[in-house]
């Protein structure tokens, strides 16, 4: 007897009732948009056809799928409770390649961090998205668990810090940085708003250190901090809450000045040379024309040229004449701007929205904690990669290498993205089909 049978409030639904089809469907037309970018971006000088799998479209077709039969094993084939037994083994796993791959992989562009059987290469931090998302679920939804504690802060503190810290090693900055994105997942299950805003105040005062000096970083915080303790203070009636005040405004200016302490620290001594150079000249402190400022001139001229509806596919210049390095990759959105203009440009932005808030409106309607969790960090991973990637293309964030999900060129960046969307899916599906 299937569960809910017997009951007058409770029946078994039908696969169109408990798979968010509307999602799949913006899922495939960002794989879609994604080929005809890829083959519009290698066209004038790839020789291969569109299905050749010699070709760049050919090789992307191949992956999209491969995918698609983990999808529909994911979502048909597995038992969805699988995914919350797994978590500790796959993370341990995975972190563990996330160290390997250090001393075994060759230098590419200064990164260790590719594995490479033959012609396939495999990249350890896109699967990490997936075993960190599970891992922090699972820590977060054991019963008991209280994020306001110490020891459950630090749980899931760790959980998110291990394998960022194995990815900077790597010297794959990029990718690391889509682990800040999971700080929203913590404030959605109670950490406090403090915590981004301090996250916020953290890179004002790394930039303003930076094209400033350390004196001037100083001084502007100490003021911050005097004008919020002063607005503050008189809200404070007790004598005891005015004295929790002040130490806490000035534990705050203290880490503040800590941070602009380290500034020089972490960028001449962690940051490499490429990526110092890619954030001088997006601050104005360098000038760069013929390398990572070439790359970002080409883009937003590129994106600027396609005017309100673009040249039409297969009409972009930028794109037909090759101005814009890695176009099938990291700037494949400058291909989009190009060739369909500020409406095309629009319309994908639009889809990546729409799919993240059918995450988060699917994740809220879970019963299960498990679910919910893992649905915010699936959203936070697409959001921060979105951010990232569209902003280094139109010249608001560094050049750091990251690809924008499910359209940019990259077998192992598809199967991530594919393979963290319908894992959700399947424990979504597996909480609607009996109401």
């Amino acid at each position: 007897m299937r569960y809910g049978q017997g009951t007058s409030n409770t029946y078994d639904r039908g696969l169109w009732q408990t798979i968010d089809w509307r999602l799949i469907a913006c899922y495939i037309a960002l794989v879609v948009t994604g080929l005809l970018s890829i083959y519009a971006a290698g066209h004038s000088t790839d020789s291969a056809s569109a299905f050749d799998l010699g070709g760049r479209c050919g090789k992307q077709i191949m992956w999209f799928g491969i995918s698609l039969v983990v999808d529909i094993v994911i979502l048909f084939w597995i038992n969805p409770r699988l995914w919350e037994v797994i978590p500790p083994a796959a993370y341990l796993l995975v972190f563990g390649l996330l160290v390997l791959v250090i001393f075994v992989s060759k230098d590419v562009k200064g990164s260790h961090s590719w594995f490479e059987f033959g012609p396939v290469k495999f990249q350890p931090a896109e699967i990490s998205k997936i075993t960190t998302s599970l891992m922090l679920a699972a820590v977060m939804s054991r019963q008991g668990f209280r994020l306001g504690s110490p020891k459950g802060f630090m749980s899931a503190a760790l959980t998110i810090a291990l394998p960022m810290a194995a990815i900077v090693a790597e010297s794959e900055t990029g990718s690391a940085l889509v682990y800040v994105g999971y700080i929203f997942v913590l404030y959605r299950e109670g950490l406090s708003g403090w915590w981004i805003a301090f996250l916020g105040i953290s890179i004002a005062l790394f930039i303003l250190t930076l094209t400033t000096s350390w004196w001037i970083s100083v001084v502007s915080w100490a003021a911050a901090c005097l004008v919020y303790f002063t607005a503050s203070v008189r809200s404070r009636r007790s004598l005891m809450l005015r004295r929790r005040l002040a130490w806490r405004t000035a534990a705050a200016f203290l880490a503040g000045a800590a941070l602009v302490g380290a500034t020089d620290f972490l960028f001449h001594s962690v940051l490499q040379d490429h990526q110092r150079t890619r954030i001088e000249v997006l601050l104005g402190m360098k000038e760069d024309p013929t390398g990572v400022g070439y790359n970002v001139r080409q883009s937003m001229i590129a994106i600027g040229s396609g005017g309100l509806f673009g040249k039409g596919f297969l009409n972009g210049t930028q794109t037909t004449y090759g101005f814009v390095p890695e176009q099938s990759t990291d700037f494949i959105f400058c291909t989009i701007g190009e060739e369909h203009g500020f409406v095309g440009s629009l319309f994908v932005i639009l889809l990546y929205a729409y799919m993240i808030y059918r995450l988060v409106q699917d994740a809220e309607r879970s019963r299960s904690p498990f679910t919910r969790i893992y649905g915010y960090c699936v959203a936070a991973c697409l959001f921060m990669h979105l951010f990232i990637n569209i902003g280094m293309t139109v010249g608001l964030m560094p050049v750091i290498g990251i690809p924008l999900p499910m359209i940019s060129y990259g077998g192992s960046s598809l199967l991530a993205f594919s393979t963290l969307i319908f894992i959700f899916l399947a424990l979504h599906r597996q909480e609607s089909k009996y109401f």
